[in-house]
């Protein structure tokens, strides 16, 4: 009886493992997003799957002074809308390269919208890039996993 208690607490344990594992993997979760270029922490962003496409929306403002910030360069029925709860991916779809891309992905800050993919880094599963396009030129941001607690 000592044997099969102490069997299902190892199969219990390997079998958490094995989901974290699998979690710690994916590109879905709360990401803390960085200016690439001054280091500043921006923003934390929580990534999701809807209807079988990928989605993201600014779930908290991390810049202090911008925390009710306002949409003010944005077009359309985004324009001068919260920032915080904003949907600024939508309908990403992954590809045979573990990369998520898709054409509508905003830039709240300046009111833009690109084109662009994302893909957890091979060296770092707990960093995602992110790059947007203009033309022929991009930019790429790298963010980090945010630790459930």
């Amino acid at each position: 009886m000592k044997g099969i208690k102490t069997f299902h607490k190892c199969f219990f344990v390997l079998t958490v493992l094995f989901f974290q594992n699998m979690w710690s993997q994916s590109v879905f979760g709360k990401w803390k997003t960085m200016d690439d270029r001054s280091g500043t922490a921006k923003a934390i962003v929580e990534i999701y799957r809807e209807n079988g496409l990928l989605q993201a929306r600014i779930i908290k403002i991390l810049e202090k002074g911008k925390e009710n910030a306002l949409c003010t360069k944005c077009k359309g029925k985004l324009k001068d809308k919260p920032v915080l709860g904003m949907k600024i991916f939508r309908d990403l779809e992954k590809n045979d390269k573990d990369e998520y891309k898709g054409t509508n992905m905003l830039d709240p800050e300046h009111g833009m919208t690109f084109r662009g993919k994302l893909w957890l880094d091979p060296e770092n599963k707990n960093q995602l890039k992110v790059r947007g396009y203009l033309a022929f030129l991009y930019r790429t941001q790298t963010w980090y996993r945010v630790k459930e607690q």
